[in-house]
């Protein structure tokens, strides 16, 4: 069997193989074309398969999603928000091959149930904190994915008290709050000066006043969304990837203290919360994952 991997991100589009194991080879990386979308996962996807026949396709991408439609609507994609029939289009590529589609949360949490902090855990979440907030569910052994697939959009919890407006057309949301661009965005209406999460983070660690205030702020309210997703879904683990996660202690501080401070309940004193030992990626080892069980027949995702 040859089984492919598609992840569709906000600003990058992904691609490889993927062996049995879940194992990635031969991955290739693209700038989202905001024009042209499809033109870039479709030379992606030629490219990455070459002349091998390939009989799986596993697609990760930004949502929201309607998977029953087999349709994507990434927020920051304008080119498609209004819907994408992103499995017919790679069902045109791969005639014949199994093509299984998820929002990307939910491939980050089957990456980590299969081979990463998840190993072993039936109730768990899986959270990415880059440039925005994404997540996704174990719950009893299974990924938990609702209605239209878009179960775990944990960046879309509201905040208390807080009225940022989120690219969703809601407020206060964490994803508005907590997010890479969005904790940015704060500090330079409070002054700071520079431009990107990791420089900020790096203020943070030198002390700079308004990069840890922007730091603290976003610790703070992640680890409110944590508390109330632990409480309403009795996980055992959470475990948090992304590249803004990476920040360290000015977020990882005020989340753990925000934590302590809102999950109370008796259920909840076993809480872990984890940084992700996955390398960058994860989103595309789960649709690897995909691609694998829908090759193999084996599929463990909910209903």
């Amino acid at each position: 069997m040859t089984a492919l991997a598609l992840d569709i991100g906000a600003t990058k589009f992904a691609a490889g193989l993927v062996d049995p194991d879940y194992t990635l080879r031969g991955v290739r990386r693209s700038a989202t074309d905001s024009d042209d979308p499809w033109a870039v996962c479709r030379e992606l996807l030629l490219a990455v398969a070459g002349d091998i026949p390939v009989t799986a396709v596993g697609i990760g991408s930004a949502g929201p999603v309607d998977v029953p439609a087999g349709v994507t609507r990434p927020l920051n994609l304008p080119r498609w928000r209004d819907g994408f029939a992103i499995v017919a289009h790679v069902q045109t590529l791969f005639p014949g091959a199994a093509v299984r589609f998820a929002i990307d949360g939910a491939c980050l949490v089957l990456a980590e149930h299969r081979v990463g902090g998840l190993r072993g855990v039936d109730n768990g979440l899986a959270l990415t904190v880059s440039s925005g907030v994404g997540g996704g569910i174990i719950a009893d052994g299974r990924v938990l994915t609702g209605r239209t697939g878009n179960g775990g959009h944990i960046g879309h919890i509201v905040v208390p008290g807080d009225d940022t407006p989120c690219s969703c057309g809601g407020f206060g949301c964490v994803e508005a709050v907590a997010g890479g661009m969005s904790t940015v965005r704060w500090a330079r209406a409070q002054g700071w000066t520079g431009d990107t999460g990791a420089e900020l983070a790096a203020a943070a660690h030198q002390g700079d006043p308004v990069a840890t205030a922007a730091m603290a702020r976003a610790g703070t309210a992640l680890g409110q969304a944590i508390s109330s997703a632990a409480a309403l879904l009795d996980v055992d683990r959470v475990v948090i990837s992304g590249g803004f996660a990476h920040s360290g202690a000015p977020l990882w501080e005020p989340l753990r203290a925000a934590v302590a401070r809102h999950a109370r309940l008796e259920f909840l004193d076993g809480l872990t919360v984890e940084l992700s030992d996955l390398a960058d990626g994860a989103t595309l080892v789960g649709a690897g994952v995909l691609a694998v069980e829908a090759d193999s027949g084996n599929a463990r995702m909910a209903p």
